[in-house]
């Protein structure tokens, strides 16, 4: 036989590998099949019948994102529903598109009087400007860069302009008995952290106390520096148990919390967010706390306001960029910040303070030009989803998500969304591990997931699929079913 040439040696060696590589590759997974209109997979089915919810309970589409807009499931697509906190998805992709990434607010500080020797000869005024992440640190910095302006007494007052928004007065209760829970906060153009304090125990068993730090300081306020340590054993099997309760915390006086039980040891350090009693007065609190804590001195008071006509700013304190806030809003449902998102669609819109009103009339419009005409409104409500009147169709979150995917804004939505099995609401999720961004959504009669699935052979789909049903959390297992099989998994 004749010597084989070089080059047919190679051709015939990369023939080979080939044809290895064929037949060790892993078999792909399989994209689901088209189902016909209003059919549900027979695991979806099992899964609601287990939680007794009836299939009329359910809304569900799940199509192509790409150009092709492959439908593989389509079930009450078209039913309006309440969506809870998928809402936000409406929120913050309008954000995105009418606002831009680079967005961001300001909190403009104002002085009346000339300063001299380290002394404001007069007031300072602080101007909210709908910042939803004026947090205790971000409160903290803008209190020690006021002092960079060389002020560390101040002989007037501290002023709060908070007229950017004209707001209805709430009942922090109304929604759901709830009013010491930082979701039920409300809207404030000058919003600091939330209108909630967080409480952290740090155990001392040398001393036989937990130390209590509360951030941010409220000027006022008198609570206990520390609570003595549980006897070991109470609670449950690692004796911690309902740590919270047995505090026995009384916030009722909004001067005075009080903290009349123990802490366990064996929780360790843990912390506790709290909105706080009064939340109408907690600016001036939290301002009044954060300027004695780096230092400063007051001699007026901290009060309700408006800036002077014709002052100029002395500072302009930045918020954090759109996008942040938008990955707060989506990976950890934040209601207060959506909230704050859609109110800030109507600033500087008109010549008066924003209002939800005058936000939702911007949204309707930006619909009907960029998601289209021919998909029914969403009734955004507050843009929260925490709203017991909010409605959409999965159809219409469809169009809206297949919209964003087209779009230049579609990486700050997609990353902005829970990671299923990684982070954020969906950090505990066992399905589609690292294969699906999806908003999540609950209250006591409706499970909701939206957002994007990663298919089969690198196809990417929308995902959207709620549940109303006074079930509706025992129907979870029927979303994760759907989810799983959207994801081609067996």
């Amino acid at each position: 036989m004749a010597p084989l040439s070089l080059s047919h040696s190679i051709s015939h060696w990369r023939r080979c590998v080939c044809a290895l590589v064929a037949s060790c590759a892993l078999p792909a997974l399989a994209q689901p099949a088209p189902l016909a209109p209003e059919t549900l997979p027979p695991a979806v089915n099992a899964a609601l019948a287990q939680a007794r919810v009836p299939a009329s309970a359910l809304a569900v589409l799940v199509m192509d994102a790409g150009d092709d807009a492959r439908v593989y499931a389509t079930h009450r697509a078209q039913a309006p529903v309440n969506p809870a906190s998928v809402m936000k998805l409406v929120t913050t992709y309008a954000a995105l598109d009418l606002l831009g990434p680079g967005h961001t607010w300001t909190t403009p500080v104002y002085t009346d009087g000339p300063v001299k020797d380290g002394v404001l000869q007069g007031h300072l005024y602080l101007q909210g400007g709908g910042d939803p992440k004026l947090v205790t640190e971000r409160l903290w910095l803008l209190m020690r860069r006021i002092q960079g302006l060389g002020i560390r007494r101040i002989t007037g007052d501290i002023v709060l302009d908070r007229r950017a928004f004209q707001l209805p007065p709430v009942d922090p209760g109304a929604f759901d008995g709830e009013p010491l829970r930082p979701y039920n906060a409300s809207p404030d153009a000058l919003l600091l952290n939330f209108k909630s304090v967080v409480m952290t125990f740090s155990p001392d068993p040398a001393s036989g106390v937990a130390q209590v730090a509360v951030e941010p300081p409220l000027g006022g306020v008198a609570l206990p520096a520390s609570v003595p340590l549980a006897p070991i054993g109470n609670g449950n099997g690692n004796g911690c148990g309902d740590w919270r309760g047995g505090l026995k915390a009384d916030f009722s006086d909004p001067l005075r919390i009080r903290l009349a039980g123990a802490y366990p040891a064996a929780c360790g350090e843990r912390s506790w967010p709290v909105a706080y009693a009064a939340p109408e007065r907690f600016a001036e609190r939290a301002v009044l706390g954060m300027w004695q804590a780096v230092g400063g001195q007051l001699d007026g008071q901290v009060r309700d306001g408006a800036v002077p006509a014709g002052l100029s700013p002395r500072l302009v304190w930045p918020s954090v960029p759109l996008p942040e806030v938008v990955r707060d809003i989506n990976k950890f449902s934040n209601n207060v910040m959506a909230q704050h998102l859609l109110l800030s669609l109507a600033l500087n819109t008109s010549n008066g303070p924003a209002t939800f009103d005058a936000a939702r009339q911007r949204v309707a419009t930006w619909w009907r030009e960029r998601v289209g005409a021919d998909v029914p409104l969403p009734d955004v409500d507050n843009g929260a989803g925490l709203s017991r009147t909010a409605r959409t169709t999965a159809q219409a979150l469809g169009r809206l998500l297949r919209t964003a995917y087209a779009s230049g804004h579609m990486p700050e939505l997609m990353a902005s969304l829970p990671l299923s099995g990684h982070d954020g609401t969906l950090r505990r999720s066992q399905n589609a591990v690292g294969l699906a961004h999806l908003k999540t959504g609950s209250l006591n009669d409706v499970s909701a997931l939206a957002g994007y699935v990663h298919g089969a052979q690198g196809r990417r789909l929308v995902f959207v699929a709620i549940v109303n049903h006074p079930n509706a959390h025992a129907a979870r297992p029927a979303l994760q079913a759907l989810l799983a099989w959207a994801a081609g998994q067996p």
